[in-house]
Parts: structure tokens; sequence; C-alpha cells
């Protein structure tokens, strides 16, 4: 194997959804060929909200986006380039002599509706011409399409925004999810029976529609999944504020979880969140909540996802 060459996959990749797969299936296909490493460049930050000055959340984190790519598709080899003044007013062309010289690039993988350089100038087509030029592969990757339409991120957006978690897995491939450190909470749960651990989308980061969802918690140290009752919110009953926290509640779990890597996967929308006149209201709701959640896991054992087409 050629050490520094790399088959480079090229894109955002927001979510990581299935249209996305198709290029990081297709880059270790061609690294093999190659006998060089797969590889994937990207931004950490969307390009058009620099270029625009648009709002447009990440469906997931970086450090998320990493994790997808790595744990399913397997690929390691990831660079994250910040997307600042000096590469969005990179020309198109110079960008391409960028990745052979710079990164080693042998072969580079991009959807078809890739567009890149100033002002967007470069298109699929320029790339494969300019590849041609420079002696590098290119390999254009047809959209994926799902229902008749391209698969996006814009479409998962407005899937998670509604709760529709089983209808974003047929785009995405995967669950929707988040990864973040314990932190420490009101330890509020632990006075109701139901402790729960809390956790935050970072900042840019969609948070899906307000509410409780049968989840699954993953303690990234250990290897441990336990089923879990998720809520994405502002906790109305105990006097919560404008800050959106996410607090899960670990089914058969008992133990302390502070400053652990929790990844939560969520896999359906239980209810809207709303505000009890008692606590021993939400008490008996949550209880509700937990055992609608044993429930659905005795009747949908868990998929963990361990097995894309590249294996």
């Amino acid at each position: 194997m050629e050490k520094g060459q790399r088959v480079i996959a090229l894109g955002f990749f927001d979510g990581v959804h299935l249209g996305h797969a198709a290029l990081l299936i297709e880059a270790r296909r061609l690294a093999e060929k190659y006998g060089v490493e797969p590889a994937v460049i990207s931004f950490d930050t969307p390009p058009c909200k620099t270029v625009d000055g648009l709002p447009v959340p990440m469906i997931n984190s970086p450090l998320d986006r990493a994790d997808i790519m790595r744990r399913l598709y397997g690929i390691d080899d990831l660079i994250f380039l910040h997307f600042d003044d000096e590469l969005r007013h990179m020309a198109w062309d110079r960008f391409v002599e960028w990745l052979k010289n710079d990164f080693g690039a042998v072969c580079l993988v991009a959807g078809c509706d890739f567009r890149f350089g100033y002002k967007g100038a470069g298109s699929a087509e320029l790339l494969r011409q300019k590849c041609g030029e420079l002696n590098l592969g290119c390999f254009i990757v047809p959209p994926v399409l799902a229902g008749g339409e391209p698969i996006s991120s814009t479409r998962i957006r407005s899937l998670l925004i509604e709760g529709h978690c089983r209808e974003a897995v047929e785009l995405l491939g995967h669950r929707h999810l988040l990864t973040d450190a314990v932190r420490s909470g009101y330890r509020f749960g632990r006075t109701l029976g139901t402790p729960t651990i809390n956790m935050r989308f970072e900042d840019g980061v969609l948070i899906p529609r307000h509410g409780v969802y049968i989840a699954e918690a993953h303690i990234l140290k250990t290897g441990q999944c336990y089923p879990a009752v998720t809520n994405i919110g502002v906790r109305p009953t105990v006097g919560g504020k404008s800050a959106v926290s996410v607090e899960s509640h670990l089914l058969g779990f008992d133990g302390n979880l502070y400053g652990h890597q929790i990844r939560v996967e969520f896999y359906r929308f239980l209810r809207d969140e709303r505000k009890f006149d008692k606590i021993e209201q939400l008490r008996n709701q949550i209880r509700h909540d937990a055992a609608e959640t044993l429930k659905f896991f005795d009747k949908n054992p868990i998929d963990p996802f361990d097995y894309p087409e590249w294996k």
C-alpha cells in the first residue's frame, strides 16, 4: 500500500445518509483497487453558511459525522477542513490541484451535484475534466433515490424536526444519534426514582422535535448499551427555561456516568413534552414511558447496524 496516497471522497456528509454511503463505499472499493488508503475530506461547518450567511443547522456534529464514517463504513482517515475566507476564495481548479499535491490524492469520488471552489464554480463534470488533466482517477456517483426523489440532508432535517425517526432511518441508513459527555444536571430524576443522564446538542446542530423518545444509550467506554427513555426539551414541569437539554433514563442501569461519553440513538417518538400539574403525574408518566420502551424492545430486537455493504 502506497503510504500517504489516498482515494478521497468529497462532500459535507451532513447526517452521513445513504447518498453519502454510496460515495464512502465507492472510495473503499477504489482504494483497494489502487492499493492506497480511503479517505474523506469534509468541512467543519456548512460552506453555505460561510458563503451566504444562512443559518443551516447541521444534522450531526463533526464528532458524530466522524463516528458514523468510521464505525459504519470503515474509513478512518478523516480530514475536516476549516471553511475560512482563504478556502472560500480558492478557485475550483486550484482546489483539485491542492488535493493532489498536499493530500496525496490519486483518485477523487464525488456526487453528481457536487459544487466546489469560489462561488461554487466547480461542478462534477469540471472535476472529471481536471482530474483527467492531472492524471487523477475520478468517479462521479449518481444520485441515490428514495420514493423517487434524491436523498438529501434537507429531507432528513424536515423529518427530524417533525419527530419522524423511523422515516429518517430509511434515508440515513442508520438511526439518528447524539454523542456527548454526561453533564451535571439538577438530579431531579433521582427524587422521582428515575435518575437521568444529561446531555446537550452542540451549537449549530439541529434539535429534533421536543418530546419523549424510545432510545438506546451506548456507554462508549464499556461497550454496554441500555434501552432508554429520552426527553428532548426544556423540562416545563420543573421550571425549565429556554435551554434545551437531552435527558435519558437508562432502564436497568445503576451507577454514575458523569463525564462518560454516551451515544444515544433515537428509535421512535413517543409523545410531546408537556407540563404536569403535579410531580406524581410526571412520575407516573415516566413509568408508563419506560414500560412502553421495554415493550417496544421486546417486539423489536436491537439492530446495531453492524453490517453495511462494504463488510
